[in-house]
């Protein structure tokens, strides 16, 4: 991945409250410390990067690490916090949002907390929808459920008018939990604010099961996706050994990135072919994927195929617009490669017995399992202390096994996408057996 342009952490001005948190800064008493702004956290911890940036004297690009600030800018008695979820479900929403309320009560003793129903349509007057006032009472068994205690919506709404909301409820603090799409909308909303010269601290939770956010190694609900992804590939596993020349397809999620494909076959390790929208590929012709499929059958008598659902979208014709996220509507690889694969075969006469799963709905209803659970309030932990730092115009990201501060500028600037001449990839091509290239 590209080093990012800046790594910068606006704030909304200088701290001089005292933090509540019985935390201190001397190392070796068995009691946590606080973080320093100076603290940072290497992007490229390589030898080679290291030794590039001594020979020509700059320093390192590095992310501002998370965590307590001994100061902070809010005084918690007196603050209030909203927060939004958006975009598609994912597994652990409610989780964020149980661990949010948790830590602003309980932590920092802020009793003030608006819960925005149905995403940023709960800004939005003419909507008509009513808030949550949030208390560990509401949320204390939310985190058992999949789905969000707010609901959600996708779409974009008038930045302005969400804005005007934030004043009139006297908000300071926003937490904005999403993917690419929300973490958009919260830099729009971040610069109007900027623009009026308001104190409103703005802080992302990245959600998405697709893990595509730049310079943020692991977004939440993608550890569950993958887990309920392996349960299809077993189940096609199954179905396409019980029949001869038995083939199972699983289409899974993942619009630009092949994140949940790859790992799921790695997990369930009886994955035969993976597509992924980072690479090209042909269904006919020497290196297409039904010759593959044809020898595959012929050699083994059975065939399982994983494809992610924004693979192979050249194939078609047209598009068929977008939806009201503004993404481009995709059309469906998985039947579409079901029905050319049962046409194929019987072209040749070959009798062959297809088995298509899309479990997509399910893998986003599921409700967290136990890493993600653990990863979501990590998340949430440290999305509270930056907000109460007054750091603004951020998501809370994970680098190297560790919580960082990354710009919401630079963490909606282009995808984080699967490498093809990476680890990753190499693995899946390992245990698929499938050839490197899928096109002439």
């Amino acid at each position: 991945m590209n080093e990012p342009a800046d790594l910068t952490v606006p704030s909304l001005g200088t701290r001089t409250v005292t933090s509540p948190l019985n935390l201190n800064t001397t190392s070796g008493d068995e009691i946590a410390n606080f973080v320093e702004d100076s603290e940072r956290l290497l992007m490229d911890a390589t030898l080679k990067s290291f030794r590039r940036h001594c020979d020509a004297g700059t320093e390192p690009v590095s992310f501002e690490k998370a965590g307590p600030r001994a100061k902070i800018y809010f005084d918690p008695s007196k603050v209030k916090a909203a927060i939004v979820t958006c975009g598609g479900l994912c597994p652990g929403l409610n989780n964020v949002i149980r661990s949010l309320v948790a830590q602003l009560w309980f932590r920092y003793g802020v009793r003030s907390i608006f819960g925005i129903r149905y995403g940023f349509q709960g800004f939005i007057p003419d909507f008509g929808h009513s808030m949550l006032e949030l208390s560990p009472a509401l949320v204390g068994e939310i985190h058992e459920l999949g789905g969000t205690i707010l609901g959600s919506s996708r779409g974009s709404q008038d930045i302005g008018a969400i804005v005007d909301s934030l004043e009139r409820l006297n908000v300071r603090v926003l937490f904005t939990v999403g993917g690419d799409g929300t973490l958009r909308g919260a830099q729009a909303i971040f610069e109007e604010i900027t623009r009026r010269g308001l104190k409103i601290a703005v802080v992302g939770v990245p959600k998405t099961i697709d893990n595509d956010i730049p310079y943020i190694s692991r977004t939440f609900g993608y550890d569950t996706a993958v887990d309920m992804a392996t349960l299809a590939i077993r189940s096609a596993h199954v179905e396409a050994q019980g029949a001869p020349n038995g083939v199972g397809v699983v289409k899974l999620m993942g619009r630009h990135s092949g994140y949940i494909a790859c790992s799921a076959a790695l997990a369930m390790r009886e994955v035969n072919l993976v597509l992924v929208p980072e690479q090209r590929f042909d269904l006919e012709g020497e290196r297409g994927i039904l010759t593959f499929l044809q020898q595959r059958l012929e050699a083994r008598g059975h065939a399982v195929v994983v494809v992610a659902e924004g693979a192979g979208q050249d194939l078609f014709d047209a598009t068929t617009g977008r939806d009201a996220s503004g993404n481009v509507k995709l059309q469906n690889i998985g039947r579409f490669l079901s029905d050319r694969i049962k046409a194929h075969f019987k072209e040749l006469g070959w009798e062959i017995n297809l088995k298509y799963i899309d479990p997509s709905y399910i893998i986003r209803a599921a409700p967290a399992n136990s890493k993600d659970a653990i990863f979501c309030g990590n998340l949430a932990e440290h999305a509270v202390h930056a907000a109460m730092a007054g750091k603004t115009g951020i998501v809370v990201g994970l680098w190297h096994d560790k919580f960082t501060h990354v710009p919401l500028l630079t963490a909606t600037q282009g995808r984080k996408l699967v490498d093809l001449e990476g680890a990753l990839w190499r693995s899946t091509l390992e245990s698929t057996g499938q050839p490197p290239i899928l096109h002439d």
